[in-house]
């Protein structure tokens, strides 16, 4: 299902979306892994600092396994399904022992690449923030200035009536965003 944009965008962004409904069945090649997580790795980044990391698992290692476990039940319900599931952290502090303020930011801008890339293969990702972070932490015995932002799942799309309740009629909702006119707050063009 296209956005109904109100200006012409870049394909994939007009088609992404982030279902819950992934086929099982599906397997990721790694050059195509490979090249999802280049596409990350050349993200913009505060005074290059690039403070991303990520853990890796694919479906069926014990990788896979323990991201799995650090979700919450409901999004562990469906993102078994996925082909991969990418553990993204967060460098909290710089190289000389400073609080970096940004890197959550940097972080978005390296999972949105990756997002971008995902699609542009024929891959969906949905990010999830719903998880535990701190058993994330203990699971991969994460050091103290890695700090847990978000797990993406990357799988091939199936259909909606895999899912039941709420996770269905989330899955067939239509693609909605607020106005361009509600989030600039000044300048908008006219």
């Amino acid at each position: 299902m296209r956005a109904q944009t109100s200006q012409p965008v870049h394909e994939i962004l007009a088609t992404r979306r982030s279902p819950r409904s992934l086929n099982e069945s599906s397997e990721i090649a790694p050059a195509d892994l490979l090249a999802i997580l280049e596409a990350a790795r050349w993200a913009p980044s505060a005074m290059n600092g690039q403070p991303w990391r990520f853990i890796v698992g694919v479906r069926g290692d014990a990788t896979f396994n323990k991201i799995l476990e650090a979700l919450a039940p409901t999004n562990a319900l469906w993102a078994k399904n996925a082909s991969a599931l990418v553990l993204t952290l967060g460098e909290s502090t710089k190289a000389d022992g400073q609080i970096n303020p940004d890197y959550k930011y940097d972080c978005g801008l390296a999972v949105a690449q990756m997002v971008f890339e995902t699609h542009h293969r024929g891959f969906i990702a949905h990010q999830m923030s719903g998880f535990n972070k701190e058993s994330a932490t203990k699971l991969f015995e994460v050091t103290a200035n890695l700090t847990p932002v978000v797990v993406v799942a990357i799988g091939k799309q199936d259909v909606p009536e895999k899912l039941e309740g709420q996770l269905y009629d989330r899955e067939i909702a239509e693609r909605v965003r607020k106005p361009l006119s509600e989030i600039v707050i000044k300048g908008l063009p006219s």
